[in-house]
């Protein structure tokens, strides 16, 4: 199953929700990954983070290229472009970043990957936008304004499409705030795959986690 561009900017959004996450363990990403697919969010950003997370990041890629093939893995925490071609070369559909990087930019447009740079003011998302960004990440969603940010970024930018990550949770009380300022999707680390869950191992608790905030988000859509 090929995943391009178009493809993966839709699963985003039709999901709503991206888990984010990282486990030096290859064994533990395989099945919190594979959970969060059969959860309905088969789009998930790895995050660059542990020692020679690249590698691991390889062996993940290879086995749903072989498994799953309809696992969508993003990588995130990019800053510069080197990191985001071995990543891209490891079989990364999409780039997620803290910050903005015009060479990562350039390096995603030159392989139709999209790239989805944290901004932390309407001139960033203007930049990134610019830059040939679809979805941009607002981070840390929490301290630049929250929901209220996003509201007062779409007043004169309604065309702007935002994916805040930090500050989210999978409460309804903090999904509904969210979407309702306007947001595409969202990205969750710990707060959807939790320390308890992992530390048991818990994956059928994380897939059931993940499918049960994915219908919250349909629901909140449909109100």
């Amino acid at each position: 199953m090929s995943h391009d561009r178009m493809a993966v900017l839709g699963a985003m959004v039709i999901q709503g929700v991206v888990p984010v996450f990282y486990h030096s363990d290859t064994e533990v990403c395989l099945n919190v990954i594979q959970a969060c697919a059969n959860g309905g969010a088969k789009c998930v950003e790895f995050t660059n983070r542990g020692d020679f997370a690249p590698q691991v990041f390889l062996e993940v890629s290879r086995h749903f290229a072989s498994f799953d093939k309809s696992v969508i893995l993003g990588v995130g925490s990019i800053i510069d472009a080197p990191t985001a071609g071995i990543y891209i070369a490891y079989g990364a559909k999409f780039v997620v970043g803290p910050g903005l990087n015009v060479d990562v930019a350039k390096i995603c447009n030159r392989r139709k990957i999209s790239y989805h740079p944290g901004c932390g003011s309407a001139t960033e998302i203007s930049q990134a936008e610019e830059w040939g960004c679809e979805i941009v990440k607002v981070f840390p969603g929490d301290s630049v304004g929250g929901p209220d940010f996003v509201k007062n970024v779409l007043g004169p930018m309604p065309w702007s499409k935002i994916m805040p990550t930090g500050g989210v949770d999978t409460s309804e009380e903090s999904l509904k705030k969210w979407f309702g300022a306007g947001i595409v999707a969202c990205g969750i680390g710990s707060n959807l795959i939790t320390k308890e869950l992992l530390a048991t191992k818990d994956y059928g608790g994380i897939e059931n986690k993940v499918r049960d905030t994915v219908a919250l988000i349909q629901r909140i859509r449909g109100a």
